[in-house]
């Protein structure tokens, strides 16, 4: 008499039902490669061939290899590789770049080369970049090939960094003063009269200092919107270069930072160090 109980059967059907892990193992095979592939390909520590970094030097649409390849060139720069200055003429060509991450990466790059002429004539025209980045990097760069051309660059780092308005317009923003920004954070928005809307973007990492146009201020081009103070690195590695190339006349503002209550221990130590540097020359 027949009780029901096919174990064949519900093995069988417990098959058809069950889907097979073969698929879902490869399609978790496949996601995990797609992933270290994403990862290693726009990892900077990936070493790149000679030809790739000249394919990555200009491939202008995808700005991160241009700047993996710089990375890598700079290393090579480092160890005295004499295959870097093959990529002389293209790092000249892009310190004339639109690109602002361009400008300031090749600025402090052609600082590892003081016996390049070419470098150090890129590097002054660097010092009147519109962007104060660029500037700044150019000219603490410019101090190993001892030229102190950028000691005004340098000296503007250590007071606040006045912010103009590009357009005239209604200032719509919510920062306030003591605020700590990166580089490219929006700091405003200005109206103009036809309703469109110009954003005004932090030039420098820091922290904004006085504002003197706050939310629903009329503003009008070349005004003031706001002050930002540099960056403790910034002012370490400017504090470092005067001790180079100061005058007996940035001595004040150099002491005023020794002597503050509000900067960190460090910034103390190396303002004290760049006082007596400058005072025994």
């Amino acid at each position: 008499m027949d009780n029901g109980n096919h174990p064949e059967i519900k093995v069988s059907e417990a098959r058809r039902r069950t889907p097979g892990s073969g698929p879902i193992l490869l399609l978790a095979g496949l996601f995990v490669a797609a992933t270290f592939l994403a990862w290693y390909f726009s990892w900077f520590g990936r070493e790149l061939s000679h030809d790739d970094i000249s394919k990555y030097l200009v491939d202008e649409k995808n700005p991160r290899h241009v700047q993996h390849a710089l990375l890598q060139i700079q290393q090579r720069m480092e160890r005295g590789d004499p295959e870097a200055k093959s990529w002389y003429p293209q790092l000249i060509t892009l310190s004339g770049n639109p690109e602002t991450e361009f400008r300031l990466t090749v600025a402090w790059l052609m600082g590892f080369d003081n016996q390049s002429q070419e470098f150090h004539q890129s590097l002054l025209k660097l010092l009147r970049d519109p962007e104060p980045i660029v500037r700044r990097n150019a000219a603490l760069a410019l101090l190993r090939f001892n030229d102190s051309s950028g000691r005004e660059e340098l000296l503007a780092v250590l007071r606040p960094y006045p912010l103009k308005a590009p357009v005239d317009g209604v200032v719509a923003s919510s920062m306030h003063e003591g605020a700590t920004v990166a580089r490219r954070t929006l700091l405003a928005r200005i109206q103009q009269s036809d309703r469109s809307v110009v954003e005004v973007r932090s030039p420098l990492p820091g922290r904004v200092g006085r504002i003197s146009k706050p939310n629903g201020s009329q503003i009008t081009h070349d005004d003031e919107l706001l002050s930002l103070y540099s960056d403790e690195d910034s002012i370490w590695e400017a504090l470092r270069g005067l001790a180079l190339a100061g005058k007996a006349d940035d001595l004040p503002l150099v002491q005023s930072y020794a002597d503050s209550t509000e900067v960190s221990g460090r910034i103390k130590e190396q303002a004290g160090f760049t006082a007596k540097a400058i005072s025994r020359r």
